[in-house]
């Protein structure tokens, strides 16, 4: 069993930066690849990024490669999201999810577990 928490989230203005961070308990968090979600009022959940449990792989969306970067730190258990040059298209409500599949995966129904999420809002 894994539980999640994100933080992090608030309003930023266009083109600026957030840092999410997404803290995990349980002894086995490092056997877990994590990844990012987001989604948007009246939009299905979307893909953002993953990485393996060993951090050694890390796998984007198209639309924030370039701007946003996920790293995790086993020892604390915890994953996050560094986003830069943030976009009012970047609004959602982020999840942070825990998969066993050895596999960088970007199917939510691969993740096991999920936080409860985390309200990111750009402004123009």
């Amino acid at each position: 069993q894994v539980q999640l928490v994100e933080s992090g989230g608030g309003l930023v203005q266009a083109g600026g930066s957030l840092r999410l961070s997404c803290a995990a308990s349980g002894r086995t968090f490092s056997s877990y690849a994590m990844g990012w979600f987001r989604q948007a009022p009246g939009k299905e959940r979307e893909f953002v990024a993953a990485i393996s449990w060993s951090g050694g792989s890390t796998y984007y969306a198209d639309s924030v490669k370039g701007r946003f970067t996920i790293s995790r730190d086993n020892a604390k258990n915890t994953v996050y999201l560094q986003m830069n040059s943030l976009k009012p298209e970047d609004t959602a409500v982020y999840y942070c999810a825990a998969s066993s599949i050895v596999v960088v995966t970007t199917t939510p129904l691969t993740y096991d577990y999920w936080g409860q999420g985390t309200q990111v809002t750009v402004s123009s």
